[in-house]
């Protein structure tokens, strides 16, 4: 099983966790623009990464996350900045409202012109392409995400579910029934999002302990999921990198 990160603050002290890892690792990096990206890669030397994946995150003002609420000036920013690329990239398809809520006025006369413009943008890019998704208890969840646009369909796509246990008290019946859908539904493309190991933008999100971690690797491994992208890499150490390494692919 394919065991990734995403590190949405890569700071030399965040980046410097990969030091605990020893096995062959892809990492969602964060960055506001692709030249940074690239810088980020370049400084970012590891024998260890096997795949560097650029997650474009927006000014707060913006929107911060890509939806067609962000705002139409930073969504042709970025999406143009791509145009005849094809590094990896991941669209993390989140709504503004803790970053910005009077997006949903500014921008809802374009809400339509934007949704298309990031529709366009997935079927037509020529790299790989990972949309990184609210989690749906149901069908009808996932049409209304399709609706505002937070979910596309193209058969080219990896899904990344965020099922993180830290955040939603699930059981763990219903995260093994999730992994088995997603894995049933899209295969090698599904991806699941565990966390978090460390505070993201809010800076309260809550932990995921060692052994719920460990656990929820355990149902991935069984559900037969290829690959686990864990949020974020800022928060591993020495004991979390020994329950990861027992189910990362060697």
């Amino acid at each position: 099983m394919q065991i990734s990160f995403f590190e949405e603050f890569p700071t030399e002290e965040n980046l410097a966790k990969l030091n605990y890892i020893r096995w062959p690792v892809k990492l969602y990096l964060a960055a506001p623009s692709l030249p940074e990206f690239r810088r980020l890669c370049v400084t970012t030397k590891n024998q260890t990464i096997s795949e560097f994946v650029y997650w474009p995150v927006l000014r707060k003002k913006e929107g911060y996350w890509i939806s067609p609420f962000s705002s139409g000036k930073a969504l042709r920013r970025i999406l143009a900045e791509l145009e005849h690329q094809t590094v990896s990239v991941m669209l993390d398809l989140e709504l503004p409202t803790t970053q910005n809520p009077l997006l949903y006025i500014t921008q809802s006369w374009s809400f339509w012109h934007h949704k298309k413009m990031i529709r366009d943008f997935i079927k037509h890019y020529s790299g790989k392409i990972y949309l990184a998704e609210y989690f749906t208890k149901n069908a009808e969840q996932t049409h209304l995400l399709e609706k505002v646009g937070l979910h596309f369909t193209e058969p080219q796509i990896h899904y990344i579910k965020m099922l993180y246990h830290s955040l939603h008290q699930f059981s763990q019946e219903f995260l093994l029934d999730e992994l088995l859908l997603g894995n049933m539904e899209y295969g090698a493309r599904f991806v699941a999002g565990y966390g978090t190991i460390s505070p993201g933008i809010h800076g309260t999100e809550p932990i995921l302990g060692q052994k719920q971690l460990e656990q929820d690797l355990q149902l991935a491994k069984d559900a037969g999921i290829s690959e686990v992208v864990i949020y974020r890499l800022g928060g591993l150490g020495k004991e979390y990198a020994k329950v990861i390494k027992k189910f990362s692919s060697i």
